[in-house]
């Protein structure tokens, strides 16, 4: 029991530690950056790009506010629910890798619901529309990469003339959290669930063992005899 106390621990204190690095960029975004600023990191490919996401994740945003309510209230219902399932893997025990994997998405989970349910009311940051600052945060969102960049050829059918920039969504750690954890388990599922096939020399070897066994158990013991001693002259 303690054993497994320690394995709980270990997996929530990864989901842990990707909640406050998230949460502190979130932070210093908001307190050193203005909406909209953009700062180089490495060249023109990896920029820090403050932005205020009131949808879902990599900036897809969900116009309609009753979607804004029930994102952030499924959020909160995904939390706990990847928690239990975490527990119920560590108990069976599942594999390693896809435990990690789990505390990677319910880090990522928590930091979005944290953004969601309290970011409109502690920095005052949900939309204009929003029929209460609980539960309407916007998500604060960063990460830029802008890989590369080009003007298709106008004799492209249908896209010809227009500019074309790979990787255009703007994210945060969550978001990273999330996709690393579903991406692993998707590509790893081989290695996550496979299940031990016995090899042939332990299934000819078991086969052996029960067919020694059934034919123990029907073969007859012969009647014991009575061994007759002869007698001597004398008697």
């Amino acid at each position: 029991m303690e054993q497994t106390k320690m394995n709980y621990k270990k997996y929530f204190f990864i989901a842990l530690a990707i909640i406050l690095l998230d949460q502190s960029s979130k932070m210093l975004v908001h307190n050193f950056m203005y909406i909209h600023q953009e700062v180089n990191v490495v060249g023109d490919w990896f920029r820090l790009h403050y932005l205020l996401n009131p949808g879902m994740a990599f900036g897809i945003r969900w116009d309609s506010e009753f979607g804004k309510l029930a994102l952030t209230i499924f959020r909160i219902f995904a939390m706990f629910g990847i928690s239990y399932y975490l527990v119920k893997m560590v108990q069976k025990p599942a594999h390693n890798g896809f435990l990690i994997c789990l505390a990677l998405i319910l880090g990522g989970a928590v930091g979005n619901v944290i953004d969601s349910t309290f970011y409109g009311v502690f920095l005052n940051n949900a939309p204009m529309e929003a029929p209460t600052k609980w539960f309407h945060g916007q998500v604060i969102d960063m990460l830029y990469f802008p890989l590369f960049h080009f003007r298709w050829p106008d004799w492209v059918p249908l896209r010809g003339g227009s500019y074309f920039e790979f990787f255009s969504p703007v994210f945060n750690i969550a978001d990273s959290s999330i996709f690393i954890g579903v991406v692993t388990i998707l590509s790893s599922q081989k290695t996550f669930f496979k299940e031990e096939l016995p090899t042939e020399e332990t299934t000819e070897i078991e086969e052996a063992s029960e067919i020694s066994v059934s034919k123990t158990d029907t073969e007859e013991v012969p009647p014991s005899q009575e061994i007759n001693t002869p007698r001597t002259s004398g008697e």
